[in-house]
């Protein structure tokens, strides 16, 4: 169901300075935890002494202790000491490739052989000052691939986010898919419109008129293995929308990272980059939190469709609107697929 041989977002740093953190990532029960050299590491998070969760343990100058028995790992995976015992011999646990970059803490849980840091999804805002980010993560109960269907497809905007970023003129516009090297986008431009709340305040936050018609777009890009980067925003209408001078406009990057923990279980973070204000954290935090309760409505919805898939096991059915998550579909399964047949 999930590539292997691939980077994913695991956590972000704060979740591992000071302390271990132990989290599931693709079927891959993984400690991660800052080195002596204060870069993260990542281990099978399994004591070779008596199976106990290293995650359990802390950190003291960059060695894992056990909380068990306070036996130390190295960050190669190898017992480096234990009080009063010997565990030189003992056999050296799993270790997998891992990064820090533009923010986030990214692993490989497949062959580490395989593992180049060059293939990891690169974030063009992330080192950006005149770019601005806030975001979040959230643990869905579901198939992660429901997660990308989600975001591959906003028509549901107009009903699950009535009171935000929904509005009716979403599903009177038909999307356009396609795929291209090796992704799939889907797209979706509305003309003279006015804006639906979320964008009216994201107006007003720019200092431009919320009262006016707006032109609004939807783009949204699938690259594998799991990951949706959708370029939003409204200009004012007649500026040349997507194209307009950002002295019209609010365009930003939601963010959204979709890391399967399981195959009924995801780890999802999210976010939003924008390029307006950027140093304004007030309007940062604001987005942010708007942002949160929007995703928190596609977990509910989400995690109650795994459960009646699960309960009725019926094929899902597609219209021309699904079309984006289709391709996103078609690309997951074609790499699982080569990766399967070269183990």
């Amino acid at each position: 169901m999930f590539q292997k041989n691939a980077w994913y977002v695991a956590a972000t740093p704060d979740e591992i300075d000071g302390k271990p953190l132990g989290r599931k990532i693709c079927n891959e029960q993984i400690v991660f935890y800052r080195g002596p050299d204060g870069k993260p590491v990542a281990l099978d998070d399994y004591c070779p002494h008596r199976g106990a969760p290293l995650s359990l343990g802390k950190v003291e100058s960059g060695k894992l202790i056990c909380g068990y028995h306070g036996l130390a790992m190295g960050s190669e995976g190898k017992a480096v000491s234990m009080p009063g015992q010997r565990v030189s011999g003992f056999p050296c646990v799993q270790s997998y490739p891992v990064e820090e970059r533009y923010g986030f803490i990214w692993v490989w849980p497949g062959d580490k052989d395989k593992a180049d840091p060059e293939l990891i999804h690169k974030l063009h805002w992330a080192d950006n000052p005149d770019w601005a980010y806030g975001g979040g993560l959230y643990h869905f109960n579901c198939d992660y691939r429901f997660v990308i269907d989600n975001l591959m497809d906003l028509t549901h905007e107009t009903y699950l986010h009535s009171t935000s970023i929904g509005q009716r003129e979403i599903e009177e516009v038909p999307p356009t898919s396609r795929m291209e090297n090796g992704s799939a986008i889907t797209s979706r431009f509305m003309h003279n419109i006015m804006a639906p709340p979320f964008w009216k305040a994201a107006l007003r936050g720019n200092n431009l008129k919320d009262d006016v018609p707006v032109d609004r777009w939807q783009i949204c890009r699938f690259f594998p293995p799991s990951h949706v980067m959708i370029d939003v925003g409204v200009a004012h209408a007649g500026h040349g929308g997507f194209e307009a001078d950002p002295a019209h406009k609010v365009s930003s990057v939601v963010v959204d990272f979709i890391t399967p923990e399981t195959e009924t279980s995801t780890w999802y973070f999210w976010g939003m980059a924008r390029n307006f204000n950027a140093r304004d954290q007030g309007l940062t935090d604001q987005i942010t939190s708007n942002l949160s309760k929007v995703f928190l409505e596609d977990k509910e919805m989400l995690e109650r469709q795994q459960v009646n898939v699960e309960r009725t096991r019926r094929p899902l059915l597609s219209l021309n609107i699904d079309g984006g998550g289709m391709h996103a579909r078609k690309i997951i399964d074609q790499l699982v697929s080569e990766e399967q047949s070269t183990s």
